[in-house]
């Protein structure tokens, strides 16, 4: 079947093809992962999968593609209302930390499974990642502007390193034995990467 016949994306099976791929991903590494298996949790036959996606790469791809956009179109719906520069870096660290801490096998599919692989990575880096950079930067340079922030701070390398801090708490909470919330550490990574970058 051409890609251009493909079931659409908003239909039922492929949320819940997505869905069972997280969760086989998270449960058994994507590469121990069996298409079988994605098929038998999502409760479909094995054959349904290739009439959504062409591989497992393709599901891979997809949950990441997806939870992106996702993550994108809140970001802007949310950051439309609030106009300080500190408010709006909370804002996406909240949404940022709050989508992986409710879901964690989408959290270990994002800092482990997605991660094993230098073709995925040079591929996100350059498509949504690099959007999602862009929103952060875009605050960083608002807040200049508006003499919030200091002038001579790189806005692309400082969004680099606010989203370093959010990635590494997450991280953290995927791999720590202890049992916390991850949002409980939003205010903390905040303050302290404004310390550093605002006006004095």
């Amino acid at each position: 079947m051409s890609a251009r016949r493909k079931p659409g994306r908003n239909s039922d099976k492929y949320a819940a093809l997505l869905r069972a791929a997280t969760k086989i991903f998270a449960r058994d590494g994507f590469f121990n992962s069996k298409i079988a298996d994605i098929a038998r949790e999502a409760d479909v036959a094995d054959g349904t999968v290739y009439l959504y996606f062409r591989n497992k790469d393709d599901l891979l791809i997809s949950i990441f593609n997806q939870t992106m956009e996702e993550g994108i179109a809140a970001g802007r719906q949310a950051l439309a209302s609030i106009t300080d520069p500190v408010a709006r870096l909370r804002q996406v660290a909240y949404l940022h930390l709050e989508r992986l801490g409710r879901d964690r096998d989408l959290a270990v599919v994002f800092q482990v499974e997605l991660r094993q692989s230098i073709k995925f990575m040079e591929q996100f880096s350059a498509t949504r990642v690099a959007e999602y950079l862009g929103i952060i930067s875009g605050i960083l340079q608002e807040g200049q502007r508006a003499g919030v922030f200091r002038e001579a701070m790189d806005t692309k390398l400082a969004a680099k390193v606010f989203f370093g801090a959010l990635d590494e708490m997450a991280t953290n909470w995927i791999l720590s034995r202890r049992n916390y919330r991850l949002v409980g550490c939003i205010d903390s990574v905040v303050d302290l990467f404004c310390g550093g970058i605002l006006r004095r």
